[in-house]
């Protein structure tokens, strides 16, 4: 059925990788757990303590989501898209955001995606117009907060720049109260919970006509991550080989 091919499909796509790697490794002569090699991989663990999945990425540790996301199917992973990883995953142990930036079509807003699927989390994609305002985009943090999903918005540098001083106002709010692990905290004026998974991501097409530059406040509170040109071979290859050619 459709169903057991989008399965299989996404299974394949995930095991292929795991191939490479374990390849990698042994052709690397990694014998070691503390080896950078062997640390740099998206890792699951069964936490016998807490009784439950935690995924781990070099000295990054995060509990699994357990969200259900449907059948979908799974991002290739190419060596850019695992650099991707490390410094978003880097950036959300300190409570900070990830901002891939790269033309269009290199899988910036993918790559987000598919980490959150990655870690079982609820991903909502929002693109951002010159419309926007602070007090919508206060709506919209206010929501992640108390749900702890994670949004990604992208072309986020369309948003007028009087908006983005206000937003990274905002997100310094929330960033303090995950900070200091309160369960519930003053945002734009009321009282919210706070479920300390919830994340910004934002993705920019640099250099673009209608853009403007982030404010260095802002600016601060994202990580960066330079998007190139994917690797279209290794991709094409792995998605015939997913669905069975």
């Amino acid at each position: 059925t459709k169903l057991q091919r989008g399965v299989l499909g996404a299974l394949i796509t995930l095991d292929v990788h795991a191939r490479d790697i374990v390849k990698q490794l042994v052709d690397g002569d990694v014998d070691d757990v503390n080896h950078f090699d062997w640390a740099k991989q998206l890792r699951y663990y069964w936490d016998k303590n807490t009784d439950t999945c935690v995924v781990r990425m070099s000295n990054t540790e995060f509990a699994y989501g357990y969200e259900y996301l449907g059948c979908s199917g799974r991002l290739v992973i190419t060596p850019l898209t695992d650099r991707c990883y490390l410094t978003l995953t880097g950036a959300m142990a300190v409570n900070l955001g990830g901002s891939p930036l790269g033309p269009a079509g290199t899988g910036k807003t993918e790559t987000v995606k598919d980490l959150s699927k990655a870690l079982a989390r609820q991903c909502i994609v929002f693109n951002c117009s010159d419309s926007m305002d602070y007090k919508m985009m206060g709506k919209i943090f206010a929501g992640l907060a108390q749900s702890g999903a994670w949004c990604c918005f992208d072309e986020f540098n369309r948003i007028d720049i009087q908006v983005l001083s206000v937003i990274a106002q905002q997100l310094l709010t929330i960033k303090a109260a995950k900070d200091s692990k309160v369960s519930r905290f003053m945002f734009e004026g009321r009282e919210i919970r706070l479920i300390p998974t919830c994340s910004a991501f934002i993705t920019m097409n640099p250099g673009y006509a209608g853009r403007t530059e982030l404010p260095d406040n802002l600016k601060a509170l994202f990580r960066p991550i330079a998007m190139m040109v994917p690797n279209y071979a290794l991709i094409a290859e792995i998605m015939l080989y997913s669905e069975g050619y």
